[in-house]
């Protein structure tokens, strides 16, 4: 996975940022089961073909392996800016008595630089009942023994209270199932709150900045931004980069996905050599 992401961080812009959720697993023996066979369940290497017992992992051991990722692309160079847990209102149960069961899945946000693109707004949270008042002019509070609403000085403070506020790094979604996709399908709305975090819905056509540069720049045309998704699976990210006009490039190995992913994006099967 390091060297993966590796040759995706020479392709990035420098701006660009990087969302990756990644399973985790128990330390187990196989089970009989080829991973193949596995099909409409999230959780992801539940059924493995081999044993995954072994140094420092001990039977029934969580490997964590979300995090040990996180920090060897750190190690690589990577920064890594934060850690999302994706809530899942509905999972499917598990046959467990001596351990929680397990509801979520880790999303991590990776950039290239210590400057990127971000639009906070576009993924911003509707308040709570009991959001407290702002002052507009964005000081400080009122001074103690002030009337509610005066300044140091006494003078009158606008406040508000907002109606929206920053996105917390914990996100509620509902698994989303798709007949025929593979088992580590995850849903549209999760897929979207990055591409809309992450991505500029337009770039500039000379330089792909998301920003307006002038100049010579300001000659050419805007662009829609673009997206890359390496481990293109069933197309999830195709099919929200498609419906929010971003272009996009897929990547996948298996030719069964791939073409699963064809058919989900275009909505009728590519035919042999055809350009995706």
């Amino acid at each position: 996975m390091v060297n993966v992401f590796r040759e995706v961080r020479r392709v990035l812009k420098p701006q660009a940022t990087l969302w990756l959720n990644y399973g985790d697993c128990y330390a187990t023996t196989p089970n009989g089961r080829a991973a193949e066979d596995v099909v409409n369940d999230d959780r992801t290497f539940r059924d493995k073909p081999f044993s995954t017992i072994g140094g420092v992992f001990k039977p029934k051991d969580l490997c964590m392996l979300p995090n040990r990722l996180a920090i060897a692309l750190q190690e690589d160079g990577w920064w890594v800016r934060s850690e999302i847990v994706w809530n899942k209102t509905n999972p499917k149960p598990e046959s467990v008595f001596d351990r929680p069961a397990s509801v979520h899945e880790k999303i991590w946000l990776l950039t290239k630089s210590d400057e990127y693109f971000f639009d906070v707004e576009a993924i911003k949270e509707p308040v709570t009942g009991g959001a407290h008042a702002r002052r507009k002019d964005g000081q400080y509070k009122p001074a103690k023994g002030s009337t509610k609403g005066q300044n140091r000085e006494g003078t009158w403070v606008e406040t508000y209270v907002p109606e929206m506020r920053n996105p917390r790094n914990v996100w509620t979604f509902n698994i989303e199932g798709y007949r025929g996709a593979h088992f580590a399908t995850f849903p549209r709305a999760l897929a979207e709150r990055c591409l809309r975090a992450g991505v500029p819905m337009t770039t500039c056509g000379a330089c792909g900045a998301a920003s307006d540069c002038g100049g010579l720049c300001s000659a050419f045309q805007r662009t829609p931004g673009r997206v890359l998704d390496p481990f293109g699976g069933s197309g999830t990210v195709g099919v929200v980069a498609e419906a929010l006009g971003l272009d996009s490039t897929l990547i996948e190995l298996n030719p069964e996905y791939a073409e699963m992913a064809r058919q989900r994006i275009y909505g009728a099967p590519v035919e042999e050599g055809a350009a995706a």
